[in-house]
């Protein structure tokens, strides 16, 4: 029997996830430092997303070097859904000059699939975003330790 975590241990760990988080992204932002690879990715939207106890859209912006501009937690939602705002993701784009941009959302029952809604999205965020040159790149799904699903790697994008 596994003997229980105290909540202190619990916020200790807490701290030390935010300040790696902090990090990397400091490391990503400095000429040099992209996200290249979806492997690069997966494992810091593993880190951001995978605890989250009820769903979360996020939007990384890149530069044309895939240096990382932002990136945002634009939307809550409940256990099961998070409703999304194209115009938003535009207005965000814009405001930070990206030339790309890669889109996550958690699943917190555990279960890295895609679902039509989660493709439908997909379609509508990219052609928003082509209109104004910016180019979505990919869009992954977090469901806590799972392997994130990137949805071009599985030609949905």
């Amino acid at each position: 029997m596994a003997a229980a975590v105290s909540p202190v241990r619990v916020r200790r760990g807490d701290a030390v996830i935010r300040e790696a988080l902090e990090i990397l992204e400091r490391r990503l932002r400095r000429p040099g430092g992209s996200l290249a690879s979806p492997r690069a990715v997966r494992d810091y939207l593993r880190l951001r997303l995978g605890e989250m106890e009820r769903e979360c859209f996020v939007v990384m912006l890149l530069d044309a070097q895939n240096r990382l501009l932002e990136c945002a937690v634009l939307f809550y939602g409940t256990l099961t859904q998070t409703s999304v705002h194209p115009r938003e993701v535009v207005k965000l784009a814009l405001a930070h000059n990206a030339a790309g941009a890669i889109f996550a959302h958690n699943h917190p029952s555990g279960v890295a699939e895609q679902s039509r809604a989660d493709e439908m999205l997909t379609q509508t965020l990219k052609s928003a975003l082509a209109l104004v040159d910016v180019k979505a790149l990919d869009h992954f799904i977090v469901a806590g330790v799972a392997e994130p699903l990137s949805f071009a790697e599985r030609g949905l994008l």
